[in-house]
């Protein structure tokens, strides 16, 4: 059975953030996962999931100036130090809250940039931030993100992430396949997943995350069966998390018959 993480960025916004770790596990869930901690020490953070017995499985390193629009620095030259700076701090939380991994955004492209040249810079801040993590215990993770939601961003489509991923050789290094993304820019999904999620020896794809097609909402809405696709991925034999990075239509626990009907069913 898919395990599901309530993503508390974008759910429970009608709690404060430090509230929607309770809001979760009373819904039923078991882990969480969230963009950004650092308006928080980590210690608070860490007590709230004692607190209320729930594991945090994903979080972001520092992506940039998100109010100025930047998503993410991986890719972007002579921004080298401040993300590994950044990474190095979200390590320090990684530790604290006791997660697994962390997920590095690369950026969009600066006007007129050189794409081979982000490339380089791309894949150098990867080699260094997973032999980081590798030290850490933690996984490193990319994500491919669609042009449609996040306009100029680096890594769009999941062949590229798993080419940058193979050349780069680090176990630890893994793909944050987001079945919204990957339908808005790619579709063919159940192919993708049983491609990627059945690679020989070992899966490059570390972490699963879920949104309705097109709006956002939960994901018994719109275009994708997700039923189907949870059998798909159950077949598979895929015991990682699957993020629910939803934007919820409604109240975020008026709209979870969706994973109480899954729950329910298994």
């Amino acid at each position: 059975m898919p395990r599901f993480a309530a993503n508390l960025t974008m759910m429970y916004q009608e709690h404060a953030f430090l509230d929607r770790f309770a809001a979760a596990r009373r819904d039923g869930f078991a882990a969480v996962e969230f963009m950004f901690p650092y308006e928080h020490p980590a210690a608070t953070i860490a007590a709230q999931l004692d607190e209320h017995g729930i594991a945090q499985i994903l979080f972001n390193s520092p992506a940039g100036d998100w109010k100025a629009g930047e998503r993410g620095i991986a890719a972007l030259p002579g921004r080298e130090k401040e993300f590994r700076d950044g990474f190095l701090l979200a390590l320090e939380y990684a530790q604290e809250l006791h997660c697994s991994r962390v997920h590095a955004m690369a950026g969009v492209v600066p006007a007129g940039a050189d794409r081979a040249h982000l490339l380089g810079v791309y894949t150098a801040n990867l080699a260094w931030a997973a032999e980081q993590a590798q030290t850490a215990g933690v996984e490193l993770l990319i994500e491919p993100i669609a042009q449609r939601n996040m306009p100029g961003f680096f890594l769009n489509q999941q062949e590229e992430a798993h080419v940058i991923v193979a050349q780069i050789g680090a176990t630890n290094l893994k793909i944050l396949m987001d079945i919204f993304h990957c339908q808005v820019e790619e579709g063919d999904l159940a192919t993708k997943i049983r491609k990627y999620l059945a690679y020989p020896k070992q899966s490059r794809v570390g972490h699963l995350q879920i949104a309705g097609v097109p709006e956002r909402h939960e994901p018994d809405t719109g275009e994708v069966n997700y039923s189907y696709l949870f059998d798909v991925i159950d077949d598979l034999g895929y015991e990682g998390w699957i993020g629910c990075e939803y934007i919820p239509a409604g109240a975020t626990s008026a709209g979870l018959g969706w994973f109480q009907r899954w729950k329910a069913a298994k």
